[in-house]
């Protein structure tokens, strides 16, 4: 095994029961609308469920089915602000992208109905017809409709890695993600040593946002982070779920919305365990409160 690799589900890896230190927050990162385009804010709330707003509206097809940017790369594009992550926005949700009209959408009230999201089974409010005109201009598909997570303690998180009562909306698998500039520092140079091997055009460096995760920081050795067990940000204390298995996602450029072998095949190399490719860690929170950009973050 890579000494910087941790085992999937354990704590088991060369830093464990260190403490950590000199660590800074440097972005949080809301996804009001799950695969839209990230929304970096200076301060949030963190709630039981995970930061205020984060993932809590998602696209469904016609049989009620999670819609990605997996599928759908054009939701990349897509501006969605709640009052969390803009306070112009009144109530409900705010939807943006080029060569469309503002949308605003009320938070819905209508009747919930059955939403797939992977293997689980939910429900869901849906936002109405409007919304989902919308959408559909801006993806060119005819059968994606907008849902509202108007319960998301119903959401329970995954068992062996979780505790009663711990539930989130419509992210993946647990309620926040935080990810280090360090390690994706490790990523970019194993990235060019590869390139360099193969006598590819070594690309450029991957950012951050390429792994959507709502919490940055900086200041520890490059994949620290399999060692923690506890976070503390500013005041707020988190509980580390497990590493974050990665998908297709990180292969698309939100940008270009072109996909390429990286991250993927960089990380399958030195991150590979129990054939998943690992970066960032899952948190689940431990009491609500207020963290900002700046704040330090202590981890053990």
């Amino acid at each position: 095994m890579d000494a910087h690799r941790c085992r999937a589900g354990t704590r088991s890896c060369s830093a464990a029961a260190r403490a950590t230190d000199a660590l800074r927050l440097l972005q949080i990162d809301v996804h009001p609308l799950k695969s839209g385009t990230i929304r970096s804010i200076p301060s949030t709330t963190v709630q039981p469920r995970g930061l205020a707003d984060d993932r809590s509206w998602m696209l469904v097809d016609g049989e009620g089915r999670l819609v990605s940017a997996r599928e759908a790369p054009r939701l990349f594009t897509v501006v969605a602000d709640t009052p969390a992550t803009d306070p112009a926005v009144p109530a409900g949700l705010r939807l943006r992208t080029p060569g469309m009209p503002d949308l605003q959408v009320a938070v819905p009230d209508d009747e919930p109905v059955d939403v797939r999201l992977f293997s689980l089974d939910l429900r869901a409010r849906p936002a109405g017809a409007e919304a989902d005109g919308w959408l559909r201009d801006v993806l060119g598909r005819d059968d994606v409709r907008l849902v509202w997570c108007h319960d998301p303690s119903r959401r329970t998180l995954q068992p062996g890695f979780s505790e009663p009562g711990d539930h989130t909306a419509f992210a993946d698998a647990f309620p926040v993600t935080i990810a280090s500039i360090a390690s994706l520092r490790r990523l970019n140079d194993w990235i060019v040593e590869r390139s360099l091997e193969l006598g590819e055009e070594p690309p450029e460096p991957l950012p951050i946002e390429r792994f959507r995760a709502n919490l940055v920081v900086d200041g520890d050795e490059p994949f620290g982070e399999d060692g923690w067990s506890r976070v503390v940000v500013g005041d707020v204390p988190f509980r580390v779920g497990k590493p974050v298995g990665r998908c297709m996602m990180a292969t698309i450029d939100p940008v270009t919305l072109t996909t390429s072998k990286e991250p993927t095949r960089t990380l399958a190399r030195h991150r590979l365990v129990d054939g998943k490719t690992l970066f960032a860690v899952h948190l689940v929170p431990e009491a609500p409160g207020r963290i900002s950009v700046g704040d330090e973050v202590r981890a053990e």
